[in-house]
């Protein structure tokens, strides 16, 4: 009896992994590291390979790239998640790298994946064996290396910037997996709408392992030679929650543009970044918390109402619940981004504190302290004082309120917007007095 014999073995692998790029050629995305003359790519192609820190977010091809790396340094590769691992793995890849180095005399690239989830022991443990060349150090991560990573290991460890996925680059990536007879689904001729393709590379926002989960999902709901659809689309991808990681870099970009819309006067902004917070589970009261922030720091005196509007609405949450509650801060929100602004109270306060840090031995002026005691009064302490109520209008015209040598200080600038236009008229007004009376508080 014969045996049956098979020319080939299907590769039941996720379409995702095998579409990865074996080649710097197949790479898509990421030209300024690994386009034409940059030094990354040179490196590479020379076989030359270096401990480094790929930062970026999800299915933007970290992974991808630490593989080309071993590729094209010929290089043993060891990988360990931190997500799953601790140091009894990280020494059992040591182990086997210098096991490698021994026997084979190659070099092992260890590459760890989400490498911010190590604590700082673990992420200690990887140092000598860097330092002494026993391993080559990959390190892939969503979050910001430089609170997430101790700066020993980022000293020994060049970062970079892996950057979101174009939708471009995303409609290349569906592209050639369509097409690829070999590794994608290129023999079942499926037809994709360019509506359809362009659709599908905007719903994944940059991560192109996102973009061929979905195309996959898509591709077996459709017959060889058929066309795919909006509503297949629809049917696999459901209701995609916002990009929101309530703990990493997204979730501080949103919270950063929220403040930046406000600033920037835009209140329709604004609102979109705070509903984006929302649907995707952000806390609406840390946002209620930064309001209160922007209230002072860039609407300020402009309008001294913005940080009661704030409150009050931190305080309607409060009492009324989410969903109340939620449009209470909308309504800060429009109110503090229509409100005028002005930040010098804040560059005031900025001011005076780096000049409270550099002078900090100037004694008190004898006028401006207490006397509590005999003795106190006897030394001069209080003498002069002029009580500013006794005064007309309740101002002493050129009094000194600095040390002496610091009497020329000045740190608040008023604008012409809003409420601080009164206060910068009543300084005036105040100036004008201290001529009057010889005695000029500012010199």
């Amino acid at each position: 009896m014969s045996s049956l014999s098979f020319n080939f073995a299907p590769d039941f692998r996720p379409l995702a992994a095998r579409m990865r790029p074996r080649t710097i050629a197949e790479y898509i995305g990421q030209a300024h590291l690994l386009g034409e003359g940059q030094p990354l790519r040179q490196a590479l192609e020379a076989g030359r390979a270096h401990s480094m820190m790929l930062w970026g977010p999800p299915g933007t091809g970290k992974t991808t790239l630490a593989e080309l790396i071993a590729h094209y340094s010929n290089a043993h590769v060891e990988r360990i998640s931190a997500v799953t691992s601790g140091v009894k793995d990280i020494r059992a890849a040591i182990e086997q790298a210098q096991a490698v180095a021994q026997s084979r005399g190659q070099r092992t690239l260890l590459f760890v994946d989400e490498v911010h989830r190590f604590n700082k022991s673990q992420q200690d443990a990887f140092l000598p064996f860097i330092e002494d060349g026993t391993v080559i150090f990959i390190g892939a991560t969503t979050e910001n290396p430089s609170f997430e990573i101790n700066n020993a290991l980022l000293s020994r460890a060049r970062v970079y910037l892996i950057k979101r996925l174009s939708q471009d680059e995303i409609v290349h990536i569906i592209t050639q997996a369509l097409t690829d007879p070999e590794r994608g689904l290129g023999q079942r001729q499926l037809v994709m709408p360019t509506d359809v393709l362009n659709k599908l590379a905007q719903l994944c926002d940059g991560d192109a392992r996102k973009a061929l989960n979905l195309l996959e999902l898509m591709s077996d709901m459709v017959a060889d030679g058929g066309s795919f659809t909006t509503e297949m689309l629809v049917q696999v991808a459901g209701h995609q929650v916002a990009g929101f990681d309530k703990n990493g870099d997204q979730f501080y970009d949103l919270i950063s543009a929220v403040h930046k819309s406000i600033r920037g006067s835009a209140p329709d902004a604004a609102l979109y970044w705070f509903c984006r917070i929302l649907e995707g589970g952000g806390d609406p009261l840390y946002v209620a918390r930064r309001l209160l922030a922007i209230a002072s720091e860039d609407v300020g005196n402009a309008d001294p109402n913005a940080m009661t509007v704030a409150l009050n609405a931190w305080d309607c949450f409060h009492r009324v619940g989410p969903a109340e509650g939620e449009r209470a801060i909308a309504q800060a929100i429009v109110y503090l981004a229509s409100a005028p602004k002005s930040n010098a109270v804040y560059t005031a306060f900025k001011a005076a504190r780096a000049l409270a840090r550099e002078t900090g031995q100037e004694a008190v002026p004898y006028h401006l302290r207490n006397a509590p005691t005999k003795l106190m009064a006897e030394m001069g302490f209080g003498a002069e004082y002029r009580y500013a109520h006794d005064e007309p209008n309740a101002y002493a015209s050129g009094e000194n309120y600095f040390p002496e040598p610091l009497q020329a200080s000045q740190f608040y600038f008023p604008t012409e917007r809003g409420f601080e236009k009164r206060i910068k008229d009543k300084l005036a007004q105040l100036a004008q007095l201290d001529q009057a009376s010889g005695r000029k508080r500012y010199e």
